[in-house]
């Protein structure tokens, strides 16, 4: 089987509501085996995976980020459209806005952010000059201009280990070092979906005005009713981007490594 599209659902995003046909498929990787959702949309297959687990089981800092890339890797996927639920640190981002990230700044502790450990797979040094796709990211800014979506076009998003919120303090840290928004999971997916040679791109989804910017307490609740206010805005976006793509479409970022991710056993 070969698919070529894939969609990643953050919080709130559980469910390939816009597939039609879904089936269950589970791929064995050398990192675990993930559970996806194979559809077909507009006369194409497409790839939905929830990052947490459909019951939001899993936390951020505990996502088998690698297993999941893989896994899309060995589907086929070429081109990945992923969501997120971001804290805004940013007073012109506003909670139930879209921002298309072009940067990040990476704040996580723990996390293994690469395929390249040595041995047999060797030692990799990617380029994240451009981290997210720019070709994808005109796609979405395309799609969301055919829907009438307003929408920033470019945001840095920062990465915390989570799960906890961030500090008033940490978040004036973050700011004065350029952060737009801020997040627990998009590295080290970014990075591995480059490693991999997968386009990857972010449709960030503000829920909330971060710590100190915000005039209440954070609460994960607050996060998930955001995101179910602003869900058929997401999945009208998805949908019309993913009619834009070319399945097929060539990118420099399928050549990223300059070879096929050559991925040992071991977890």
């Amino acid at each position: 089987m070969t698919v070529r599209i894939a969609v990643i659902g953050g919080t709130g995003v559980y469910d390939p509501e816009m597939l039609q046909d879904v089936r269950e498929e589970w791929v064995s990787t050398p990192y675990g085996d993930v559970g996806l959702q194979v559809g077909r949309f507009q006369g194409r297959e497409v790839v939905f995976m929830a990052r947490h687990g459909r019951q939001h089981s899993v936390p951020p800092h505990l996502v088998n980020y690698r297993a999941n890339i893989m896994a899309l890797k060995g589907l086929g996927v070429r081109s990945i459209l992923a969501t997120a639920a971001v804290g805004s640190l940013n007073l012109d981002m506003k909670p139930g806005d879209l921002v298309f990230c072009d940067q990040f700044l990476d704040f996580t502790k723990g996390r293994v952010q690469t395929f390249f450990e040595g041995g047999p797979n060797g030692v990799v040094h990617v380029d994240m000059t451009e981290p997210y796709c720019p070709e994808l990211r005109a796609l979405l800014a395309r799609a969301a201009s055919n829907l009438k979506l307003p929408v920033h076009a470019s945001g840095t998003y920062v990465t915390t280990e989570g799960p906890r919120f961030e500090t008033p303090a940490e978040i004036r840290m973050l700011r004065q070092l350029g952060g737009d928004l801020v997040g627990m999971t998009g590295v080290p997916e970014v990075v591995l979906a480059r490693e991999a040679e997968i386009c990857y791109a972010t449709i960030a989804m503000v829920t909330n005005f971060a710590a100190g910017i915000s005039p209440h307490r954070l609460t994960h609740e607050e996060v998930i009713e955001a995101m179910q206010v602003n869900a058929a805005k997401i999945r009208s976006l998805i949908a019309e981007t993913v009619a834009l793509i070319d399945p097929e479409r060539d990118c420099l970022c399928h050549r990223a490594v300059g070879g096929p991710v050559r991925v040992g056993g071991g977890k």
